[in-house]
């Protein structure tokens, strides 16, 4: 019998299954995977980060911008820690992550030996699927349904737990295959009950004044153009929440932009609250996308697509509950409209004329706050600059804090498709740079931005090692306020003005970004800022422009419940 170790069979179904980027950190009890891909031919290449945080969170970036599922690893003990929070916000934002840790070896279980921890417990409630492998022969099938797992139904994250001794004791090579159809995600879709689709579209054509509200489901299955027909069928409006932004072209004249507590306004909500009927597609309908389960109002019907039925009626009284991937439920959906669209009301709502207003009303709105020349300027006004300079096809990455609301709400994509990504599931700082640094492993010929506050840029500072030594010509922004924007922004708003530990001292970020081989820019005068990201964007090298903005508490952003 040809066998393997465990740590080889590791490596052989990580790229049996199509795996060709690992990112991690080296420890004690890693060792025995490090020298098997040492040794193996393969055609994996790990990237060696600075903080297993960074891993998962490049994972993530990873697997949203490739269809395919993320690799992260760390050793035992706090590397199994620190590997955590990429690895919740990932399973939480449907992102299909792998991370892998070593562990502490059986045989001394419960013997104190150092970084010993509870895995299997610890990942528990926060992974789609985990386990940890107590036997080498259990490595193969945990792969296998880790894959599994990670890319069917509602993508998630998985981890698998692989003690020292199991890495190093024997696997039978007749174990080691993977399940085709599982590299890629979504895989094995599930299509809708034929009956649901009649009568929800009986509801739907029944409605005046029918929206559209997408979340990150209808992305990430790729059901943009299914979407955009049932939409122009039913002249319909499409608002989308904030990681639902892609769903559908921000160009199209239907397309009404992101609405809820953070990156809505005035203008947006009103599309929503004007509605006799909502159709979500992929959307938990979670407190930010409704205002905390005001809008829309809890008399409004609601038809309801997910591939989760467990988000289907968790927050809202459902009129029809169409269960299945977003592409086949449109697709299905779209047929049964056709054939009654001569059942519709006479009198229905212009969708087109709706989201045309709502969209002048937030465009002269952020004209006026891009263009008024405060100092130090407005965030808007640098996402009127990125909206000049970038290339249509960009990838950009927002953090929490200060860039999100304003990016989510003013960025224009002009396509569809997953080309804008933020943490939104749980909101820690530092993602964007890590998570940017993954969309670029993913496809090197896009231009990949990371837009951060100064605080999350303190989170990720020790990655623009990472990102030099891999020479990825990465875009990165500082919006520079010296302050922990967000907080500092709600004690105005709900505790009078009471600040309270948010405020920290500026830092020269462009300094330190040249500290560690970038080439950098740092602007305070608006004038400035054009030419900056325009010379930025042509380097042949990682470039990194720290700006001078206004503090969030004195901002106008595109948060509601600031807005009133």
């Amino acid at each position: 019998m040809e066998t393997l170790t465990g740590a080889e069979a590791l490596v052989r179904m990580l790229d049996l299954y199509g795996v060709r980027h690992v990112f991690g950190l080296c420890g004690d009890t890693s060792l025995p995977y490090y020298d098997a891909f040492y040794r193996l031919e393969h055609r994996i290449t790990h990237v060696l980060t600075r903080d297993e945080r960074s891993a998962a969170y490049m994972a993530d970036g990873y697997a949203r911008v490739s269809g395919r599922p993320g690799v992260c690893e760390g050793p035992s003990g706090g590397g199994a820690t620190y590997l955590l929070p990429g690895l919740v916000e990932a399973n939480e934002s449907s992102s299909p992550v792998l991370g892998f840790t070593s562990d502490v070896p059986v045989s001394s279980r419960g013997r104190y030996p150092l970084t010993e921890l509870d895995q299997a417990s610890l990942y528990r409630p926060l992974t789609k699927w985990n386990t940890v492998c107590d036997r080498p022969e259990q490595v193969p099938q945990a792969i296998r349904t880790a894959f599994r797992q990670m890319t069917t139904g509602r993508p998630g994250a998985a981890h698998i737990g692989l003690p020292y001794d199991v890495l190093k004791q024997p696997v039978d090579a007749a174990e080691i295959w993977a399940q085709a159809g599982h590299e890629t995600y979504p895989a094995w879709r599930s299509g809708p009950d034929p009956g649901a689709i009649d009568a929800a579209a009986a509801a739907i054509v029944a409605a005046a004044s029918p929206i559209v509200i997408c979340g990150g489901g209808v992305v990430t299955a790729g059901a943009s153009d299914a979407l955009t027909a049932v939409a122009e069928l039913l002249r319909a409006p499409v608002c989308t929440t904030v990681t639902g932004k892609g769903a559908i072209a921000e160009t199209h004249p239907l397309a009404v932009g992101v609405v809820g507590l953070n990156g809505g306004v005035v203008a947006t909500r009103d599309v929503v609250r004007q509605a006799d009927l909502v159709i979500l597609v992929g959307c938990r309908a979670g407190s930010t996308t409704t205002e905390r389960w005001t809008v829309p109002a809890r008399d409004v019907p609601i038809v309801h697509i997910d591939v989760d039925p467990a988000a289907i009626s968790a927050n809202y009284r459902t009129a029809h509950a169409l269960v299945g991937d977003a592409a086949l439920v449109l697709g299905a959906l779209h047929v049964a409209l056709q054939a009654r669209m001569d059942a519709r009301p006479l009198v229905t709502t212009d969708g087109a004329a709706i989201a045309a207003a709502a969209r002048q009303a937030k465009r002269e709105a952020f004209t006026r706050l891009a263009e008024d020349g405060h100092v130090p300027m407005r965030p808007e006004r640098v996402v009127a600059a990125l909206n000049r300079v970038l290339p249509r096809d960009s990838v950009v990455v927002a953090d929490p804090g200060t860039p999100c609301p304003y990016v989510s709400a003013y960025y224009e994509m002009r396509d569809a498709g997953r080309r804008f990504l933020t943490n939104r599931a749980h909101g820690a700082l530092g993602y964007s740079m890590a998570a940017a640094l993954g969309a670029w492993f993913a496809d090197p010929r896009q231009t990949c931005v990371s837009i951060m506050g100064d605080g999350s840029f303190g989170f990720a500072v020790g990655e623009l090692e990472t990102v030099v030594r891999c020479k990825a010509p990465l875009r990165m922004i500082v919006l520079s306020n010296a302050t922990y924007g967000w907080i500092k922004a709600s004690q105005k708003a709900s505790y009078g003005g009471r600040y309270f530990s948010v405020d920290f001292s500026r830092t020269d970020h462009a300094r330190v970004a040249e500290a560690y081989g970038v080439t950098a820019w740092r602007v305070a005068d608006a004038d400035a800022l054009e030419p900056a990201l325009r010379a930025a964007l042509e380097h042949d090298g990682p470039t990194l422009v720290d700006i001078e903005v206004q503090s969030l508490e004195d901002a106008a952003a595109p948060v509601l419940q600031w807005m009133g």
